[in-house]
């Protein structure tokens, strides 16, 4: 067997975890997670994340191992994942990092500069704007300094607007010329990249929109309250701005209906759905699959015993 990892890549909403816990059925895989918001404790129904029972039966590594007032980059995200990979080679098995995280992906397999850390002023500062002016200046002012990044991100990402502004308030430098000295990973493992693509684009929008009434009717108001009794946890942790979050933080500070806020919450998936499925357009050396045609898994297992195993 080659020293090789799957990559089992995917937009919002397209079964990636049904996939990957048959594939474990199939292959001696153990499991990595690609999410951002996963790796937070406490945020589970809004994140999709599997239920206990599934956890025991196939444990997924990089789950629950951050408070969600802390943050979590792509850099510590390579970190975690390489030290993961080694270990499940260490095993003899195959590590199968499952997500919808496109930046960790890219970062993992080509490579992430050595920016500049977290600076909790400057945040502020550029937080303060943002709440005087609206992201829309934050992100005229990055288009002024760093036109790169500005076009590269929208301008209601507030996340990587911040980290964006972040990076070259700190060090003076913008985040293109950070990025251009990118260190390309070294010992890894060859990666065999699947990507799940649910067609027509309307029935991943159904399911979107089906996934997200079932959170809010499995629980998720309930979770986001018992988020907000944490002390340290604010609508500005890095946490809070994921998908749903955010929208719903909004209803229950009264600030929309509830309508509303699903509203809101389905159009920033379906955006998300866009970015992931454009992100995976860009790829190369993918095999595309759409999991919802009855051979799907079959397909995925034959194009991995001729990757992996011939």
């Amino acid at each position: 067997m080659k020293a090789s990892a799957i990559l089992l890549m995917g937009a919002t909403a397209s079964g990636k975890t049904d996939v990957a816990i048959r594939l474990c059925k199939r292959f001696p895989c153990d499991v990595i997670s690609v999410d951002s918001a996963m790796v937070y404790r406490g945020m589970d129904v809004g994140t999709a994340k599997p239920d206990p029972d599934t956890l025991r039966r196939v444990p997924h590594r990089l789950i629950d191992i951050r408070d969600p007032e802390e943050s979590y980059s792509a850099g510590d995200f390579v970190r975690d994942a390489r030290a993961e990979m080694a270990d499940i080679l260490a095993r003899g098995r195959i590590p199968l990092l499952v997500g919808g995280t496109m930046m960790y992906f890219r970062a993992l397999t080509k490579g992430i500069a050595d920016l500049p850390g977290a600076n909790t002023e400057i945040r502020r500062g550029i937080d303060a704007l943002a709440a005087a002016e609206g992201w829309q200046a934050v992100h005229a002012e990055l288009r002024k300094v760093d036109p790169a990044s500005a076009e590269r991100i929208n301008p209601n990402d507030s996340q990587r607007l911040q980290r964006a502004m972040e990076v070259y308030r700190v060090s003076g430098k913008t985040l293109t010329a950070w990025l251009a000295e990118t260190r390309r990973p070294g010992d890894d493992p060859t990666y065999v990249k699947v990507a799940l693509a649910v067609e027509p684009r309307s029935l991943l929008h159904e399911r979107i929109r089906l996934r997200l009434q079932q959170m809010v009717e499995n629980g998720f108001l309930d979770e986001l309250r018992a988020l907000r009794e944490r002390p340290g946890l604010t609508q500005e942790c890095p946490a809070m701005r994921s998908v749903g979050y955010r929208q719903f933080w909004d209803y229950l500070d009264e600030r929309c209906t509830l309508d509303e806020a699903m509203d809101k919450a389905l159009f920033a998936t379906r955006q998300l759905a866009k970015r992931q499925l454009t992100w995976l357009r860009s790829e190369t050396s993918v095999f595309s699959v759409n999991p919802l045609e009855a051979a799907a898994i079959d397909t995925i297992s034959s194009h991995l015993t001729q990757r992996i195993l011939a």
